[in-house]
């Protein structure tokens, strides 16, 4: 069975997604900081209005760095199953449309931390990806959950993690 891997000892996971729905056109990103041990460290969601799934997900890589940053993390694991946001992520093209997105996580991978990007598989990312949908019910924005409602608890419970301390 795939399921959410934790970081490295010392590292805090950072698990994002995208979401969009065409019909109403809407885009929302989520994710979820977890420590080596699964506790719940942050979630966020986000509402973006409209644009594309490459968007949604570089978006939510790009807030979910800057909230790591923010909460003082020196380690982090981005985990994603975009592997077309981790690619232009990496690469030097500066021609997508989402250039502005691309080059604020940019600037927030070059700060004094450690940061790497790898790939997981959908059914390992399941916490950001109800993150994700959730956002689409939420007003424009972005939204930080500082601690779990009875749905994120589930699906918490449900793929491995344990509740904050």
């Amino acid at each position: 069975m795939i399921s959410w891997q934790p970081p490295p000892r010392g590292w805090a996971s950072l698990n994002t997604d995208g979401s969009v729905i065409q019909t109403p056109e809407s885009t929302a990103a989520g994710g979820v900081i977890r420590d080596e041990d699964g506790r719940l460290l942050r979630a966020f969601t986000m509402n973006l209005g409209g644009g594309s799934i490459t968007k949604a997900e570089i978006a939510g890589i790009t807030h979910g760095l800057q909230i790591a940053w923010d909460m003082g993390l020196k380690k982090v694991q981005v985990q994603t199953d975009s592997k077309i946001a981790m690619q232009l992520l990496q690469e030097a093209n500066s021609s997508n449309p989402h250039h502005c997105l691309i080059a604020a996580a940019r600037r927030l991978l070059a700060r004094d931390w450690q940061v790497e990007i790898i790939h997981v598989y959908r059914e390992g990312n399941v916490v950001a990806d109800f993150l994700a949908s959730l956002g689409h019910s939420r007003g424009v924005g972005l939204h930080v959950l500082n601690h779990p409602n009875a749905s994120l608890n589930y699906w918490l419970s449900c793929w491995g993690s344990k509740h904050p301390v």
